[in-house]
């Protein structure tokens, strides 16, 4: 034999001898004399108070199954530790043990040590207690130690069995008011079952499941089942897929059912903003990775109900810095206006959410006081596109085919464009709020365009042959942390023309506009009136919003209204002046005023007032050149009648006077006293 095998054979052989002397010598050892050792060495490497307490053994066990040719003659010593105390750091909250075992058993593969790993098979760690905590205020917590300043070490840990038997988990989280025990326990085909309860975020938890065979955590490549039920106050969240390479969190694929009161409510689970809705259920496959920091997912495909509305689409989350994001596309086929009453301000319609502002509405108030949450805008960026093909409101006024992109970054959240399909025309929106700022800074504009008159009362069977459309504009922009904030310091301007309409008490009623069916009431009686032009002009400073021009021409006559109406105090006062066509007769002629609050108005009579046509005539024609101005609104074609031509054609005529040298009779004298009285006013 050549000298380097005799060599090998003698290295070989003293490796033997070693082993044998060393299990020899454990065997026969008392290893409770090493535990002060162990102890001060454990307590050193975390910096917290270590002990084993109980009774510190060795056994020496056949090699499992696996090992091949002579390693399976090699024993394996098997270790049992009982009474095994971890301490917690001095700021915690949950006593002074961070865990304490019943017992650990576990043995160790002798040969791996050659190769600098410690392969670790059958743990078994029984009737274990573990507190998990959350420091509050901190990024700290009690599972982080402290990192020596060694180079890194050349050795590698293995476990290839592991089983938990009667273990008791605690979660403590101040931050998040959570208080969470789970209970778990390895089952006879090493599967892993748990039951959870306790509080989260004030909300009471509870909830089980079944994963895996621990064996599979350590593994590449291998898919850990997970099947678990979930319930956090009233929203239930039910999962069944895989899990790939659990240790490193590599790839998740879950089917997964969400429903509960309000998509609000998953904000505290998931930290993903979302809005207040009725209840909601939805059912998707949720597929991405779990990685610390760079968590992506997925819920592509899902399908779900708010309230009466169905949705579909594919979101997606992406934790990064300095925000997360959310990212998507979301279609709705069938949506009720009423799901989103509390995301546009409305109220929802099944009563306002626990989860809901604080701030209740005053009785006397009609815009929504409830503030923003502008303080969650800041946590995450969103880019999702909505789409809503049937649109269904309590009113009668048909929406359909609307479309918005969400846009919202670094506080700041746009709907542009926000656009509906409104009477068989367009309602165009832009809007921005600025939520950096306190309060925050809004910006609107809205354009409507070609509402047909017969398609917003479908319901008045003598409006289906009108051919009148409403076009408008509306420039704003305002300071505020609720839509009555906002309002009240809103600046701007609103323009509006209808043509060739007919209004009546009824018809306004329908309307649900009780002040503009009393003032036809008191003008025109219950008749039904033609309406050939109305056009509006506001100017809005500070909340006030102020007539410029606004007239009403109908076959029987034209009615002037000029006054303002206050957002911030919701109060209005407004002077209407009907005027009489020629000899037609109209049910009043003297002026109406239309005071009192949003919630309760007044339309009452100026009965000290009469009016005149000499009067009328001079303020038609100041509001002649803005009524003009108005019809850039809209674009006849070619061959059509331009709209509001005869009230045009009346504000073009100059007032009528006698010569000065001539005196009027007694009624002249009368309403010109009356109309000098009225202008002084």
């Amino acid at each position: 034999m050549t000298r380097p095998p005799k060599i090998a054979l003698g290295i070989l052989a003293g490796i033997i001898v070693l082993l044998a002397l060393v299990a020899v010598l454990l065997s026969h050892a008392d290893l409770n004399r090493a535990k002060p050792w162990i102890n001060e060495r454990v307590s050193e490497a975390t910096e917290r108070s270590f002990a084993i307490n109980g009774d510190l053994s060795l056994s020496w066990t056949r090699p499992l199954n696996q090992q091949q040719g002579w390693r399976r003659y090699v024993p394996w010593p098997h270790f049992q530790a009982k009474d095994v105390v971890l301490g917690n750091p001095d700021w915690a909250t949950t006593g002074p043990e961070m865990a304490r075992i019943g017992q650990v058993d576990f043995g160790i593969n002798l040969l791996a040590l050659l190769r600098k790993t410690i392969v670790v098979h059958s743990l078994t760690i029984s009737q274990a207690k573990l507190n998990l905590e959350q420091e509050k205020d901190s990024d700290q917590n009690n599972w982080t130690f402290p990192k020596k300043d060694e180079e890194e070490s050349k050795w590698q840990f293995k476990v290839q069995d592991l089983a938990i038997r009667e273990g008791n988990v605690r979660y403590v989280d101040p931050g998040k008011k959570a208080d969470v025990a789970v209970r778990i326990d390895t089952d006879q085909d090493q599967s892993v079952t748990f039951n959870a309860s306790g509080k989260f975020n004030k909300e009471k938890v509870s909830g089980n499941g079944k994963v895996g065979s621990l064996l599979s955590l350590q593994e590449k490549n291998v898919k850990f089942p997970v099947q678990a039920l979930l319930k956090v106050g009233e929203t239930t969240i039910t999962a069944n897929g895989t899990l790939t390479e659990p240790a490193h969190l590599s790839a998740l694929e879950l089917d997964m059912k969400v429903l509960g009161a309000s998509m609000a409510d998953l904000f505290p689970l998931s930290g993903v903003l979302l809005p207040t809705t009725p209840k909601f259920s939805t059912e998707g496959r949720l597929v991405g990775n779990l990685t610390p920091g760079a968590m992506r997912l997925k819920y592509e495909k899902f399908k779900g109900k708010v309230g009466s509305s169905d949705i579909a689409g594919t979101l997606e989350y992406h934790q990064q810095e300095p925000r997360p994001t959310l990212t998507g596309e979301v279609v709705s086929n069938y949506l009720d206006l009423g799901d989103l009453g509390e995301l546009i301000g409305a109220g929802d319609k099944d009563g306002p959410k626990k989860n809901a502002s604080d701030v209740k509405q005053p009785p006397d108030k009609v815009l929504p006081v409830s503030p923003f949450k502008t303080e969650r805008w800041r946590k995450m960026d969103v880019q999702v596109k909505f789409t809503g093909r049937k649109i269904v409101r309590a009113e009668s006024v048909p929406i359909d085919n609307l479309f918005t992109k969400i846009d919202m970054k670094d506080g700041v959240l746009s709907l542009a464009p926000l656009n509906f399909g409104v009477a068989g025309g367009r309602l165009t929106t832009e809007l921005s709020i600025d939520g950096r700022n306190d309060p925050a800074n809004a910006r609107m504009n809205v354009t409507a365009r070609g509402l047909k008159i017969k398609q917003m009362f479908p319901k008045v069977e003598s409006m289906q042959a009108s051919l009148g459309e409403l076009n408008g504009d509306a420039k704003l922009t305002a300071k505020g942390n609720s839509i009555a904030t906002l309002m009240a310091s809103a600046d701007g301007e609103v323009k509006s023309l209808v043509t060739q309409g007919s209004v009546s008490k009824f018809i306004l009623e329908a309307m649900g506009l009780n002040v503009g069916s009393a003032v036809i009431a008191k003008v025109f009686g219950d008749r039904q009136v033609q309406l050939n032009c109305l056009a509006a002009d506001f100017g809005v400073k500070d909340g006030l919003m102020e007539t410029r021009a606004f007239v009403v021409d109908t076959e029987d006559a034209t009615i002037l209204v000029d006054g303002h109406i206050n957002f911030d105090t919701e109060e209005m006062k407004l002077k209407i002046r009907p005027e009489s066509k020629g000899i037609r007769i109209i049910s009043l002629r003297s002026p109406l005023h239309v005071e009192g609050t949003f919630k309760h108005p007044d339309v009452g009579i100026d009965k000290g007032v009469v009016a005149l046509k000499a009067g009328a005539a001079v303020a038609l024609g100041t509001i002649a050149a803005p009524v003009a101005a108005l019809l850039a609104l809209i674009n006849p074609g070619p061959g059509e009648e331009a709209p509001c031509k005869e009230l045009l054609a009346e504000a073009g005529k100059k007032p009528v006077a006698p010569p000065p040298n001539k005196a009027p009779n007694t009624a002249d004298a009368k309403r010109t006293g009356e109309t000098q009285s009225s202008s002084g006013r």
